[in-house]
């Protein structure tokens, strides 16, 4: 289902404005939130990775005629890409997909990404705000940032079992 336009302006407005670098959109369907996040951050490179055909077609048809030079569509399993150069990642994708990509974020993204999620939470990982639209869904928006504690955590866990303890 697309992202409806309270959604999409609510969520557009609580991005930073001085972000930079790339910004992925995971299943970007018929692209109507990788365009919008491309028009709003001219000073990011925006991907959309979309594998279903008609939306992806639609999506770079729509791309054609609408040239706006910093975004791309892939068709291509966002699952085998690398996000480790991303600075923030949109989805909107059901509760079995982010349960994955909880494992993906944790080995990929590096601190600071941002995690922008439609609807459905990332499991395990605390929200820095939560955003309520009103709209007949009563649409919930999960803001996250990737932190360094985990990373920490990590490492001190393999100090641990280097050392014997």
């Amino acid at each position: 289902m697309p992202t409806s336009e309270k959604v999409k302006s609510k969520l557009l407005v609580s991005i930073p404005p001085k972000i930079h670098g790339t910004i992925i959109d995971l299943g970007s369907g018929w692209g109507n939130m990788a365009i919008r996040l491309a028009k709003q951050f001219p000073q990011c490179h925006v991907i959309g990775y979309e594998t279903s055909p008609v939306p992806y077609y639609f999506s770079k048809i729509w791309l054609f005629f609408d040239k706006i030079p910093n975004l791309q569509f892939r068709k291509k399993n966002f699952f085998s890409v690398n996000l480790k150069d991303s600075s923030l990642i949109y989805t909107y994708l059901y509760p079995g997909a982010m349960k994955i990509l909880y494992n993906k974020f944790e080995e990929e993204l590096i601190p600071g990404t941002i995690v922008v999620s439609n609807t459905f939470a990332v499991p395990q990982w605390d929200p820095v705000q939560v955003l309520e639209v009103k709209d007949i869904y009563n649409t919930r928006i999960y803001m996250y940032v990737k932190s360094s504690s985990n990373i920490e955590a990590l490492q001190a866990k393999s100090e641990e079992d280097v050392n014997g303890k």
